[in-house]
């Protein structure tokens, strides 16, 4: 149990809070500030650097992820100090990936050369669409053709970027989005995240559905058609689904993001983050405090987490079950009966692979394309009592 981390690896996220704009989809915790003390917050987050190495001390470390809010609006030498502070604590992996999440105006772009003399190796873009119309809808305030400059400027200062695309959206239909995607197929160097647009309590557009607005969103129907004209398309451009959401060339998966999928253990740090962290044979999970403000005088006054928490094993199987089963490689049914100390019902399985939601060869559980359409009822049976 002590080790059971190793299976997935070990990363660092590091979430920077601020945007430009929130946008009316985004559920994230992001905030809008005119004035950012960033000298203050290069501080912040070296200090949880260190707390959190002197817990994990030794371990080699696989992936660093900036995420956000916007973490491209963050100075080049901020990221520079987080890294460098991250080589001080741990040994690197020899092919370590370090991301950060850019949404594409002008101003990020042109940062990008400073992100790579920082020692960032891939870059994430929020493109979100190719359709000006569309990202004024979704509250983007970049425009296609700055969302392609700064693409590529990512590709002259980056090996590795991949850019992320929202569909099924208002009044979009299956041959509007063939074509956009075919364009962002023509663009990809080597990694998509493709999306369905949800609508999430919290969010604006979630406060504009409850009142009748976002007409012309597509029905189950359509957004089904969509997920599978996405896989057949992406399939045959050799950028497969390796993950729910995600498709990538072979060996250009995301490494940091597999960490979370293949349930290893990961140090979350700045503003709402969360965490998993192995600790004297027990899983931790951890959070910090969520408003930028709270989370400061908190690193001030010795440590930003909000809550840690022991995980028992039947929820670590659990957890390890409904992460896994997002990948195409899906799920080791040994390593989820040692987790969760008992075993997965050999008659539930039968079932689900008898009407084709699974493949169970007895070692491996991988859920089926048609499976994946339903995948939470797939989970839901699977770990049914």
């Amino acid at each position: 149990m002590a080790e059971d981390w190793r299976n997935g690896g070990f990363g660092l996220y590091v979430h920077w809070p601020f945007c430009q704009a929130k946008c009316p989809y985004c559920d994230f915790n992001s905030h809008v500030s005119r004035e950012i003390d960033e000298s203050r917050w290069r501080a912040a987050y070296l200090r949880e650097i260190a707390r959190v190495a002197e817990e994990t001390s030794g371990r080699v470390l696989n992936s660093i992820f900036f995420g956000g809010g916007t973490p491209s609006l963050m100075h080049p030498d901020t990221v520079a100090a987080v890294i460098d502070a991250a080589r001080a604590r741990w040994p690197f992996a020899n092919d370590i990936e370090i991301t950060l999440e850019a949404n594409p105006g002008s101003v990020e772009a042109g940062r990008f050369a400073g992100y790579s003399d920082a020692g960032v190796n891939r870059v994430s873009m929020g493109i979100q669409a190719l359709n000006d119309t569309d990202l004024r809808r979704l509250g983007r305030l970049h425009s296609v053709a700055e969302a392609r400059t700064a693409f590529d400027v990512a590709r002259s200062c980056f090996d590795r970027v991949s850019f992320d695309l929202i569909y099924a959206r208002q009044d979009q239909s299956t041959a509007d989005w063939q074509r956009e995607l075919e364009q962002a197929l023509s663009m990809a160097v080597d990694h998509l995240s493709l999306y369905q647009l949800t609508i999430e309590d919290g969010t604006a557009f979630g406060e504009r559905y409850r009142a009748g607005g976002l007409r012309g969103l597509p029905d189950d129907d359509m957004s089904a058609d969509m997920y599978h004209l996405t896989q057949d398309i992406c399939a045959a451009h050799d950028l497969p689904r390796y993950e729910v959401s995600n498709h990538a060339r072979s060996g250009a998966e995301s490494r940091h993001n597999l960490i979370y999928w293949r349930y290893g253990d990961y140090a979350g740090i700045g503003p709402g983050a969360h965490g998993r962290l192995t600790r004297e044979g027990q899983r931790f999970a951890t959070e910090a405090w969520q408003m930028p403000a709270a989370w400061l005088d908190a690193v001030d006054s010795g440590g930003g987490e909000r809550l840690r928490a022991v995980i028992p094993p039947q929820d670590q199987a659990e957890e390890y079950l409904m992460m896994g089963l997002r990948l195409r490689e899906g799920l080791d049914i040994e390593r989820y009966h040692m987790l969760a100390r008992q075993e997965l019902s050999a008659i539930r399985r039968q079932n689900l692979a008898e009407i084709g939601m699974i493949q169970d060869n007895g070692s491996q559980i991988t859920a089926t394309e048609r499976g994946m359409m339903v995948l939470n009822s797939v989970i839901s049976e699977l770990l049914s009592d």
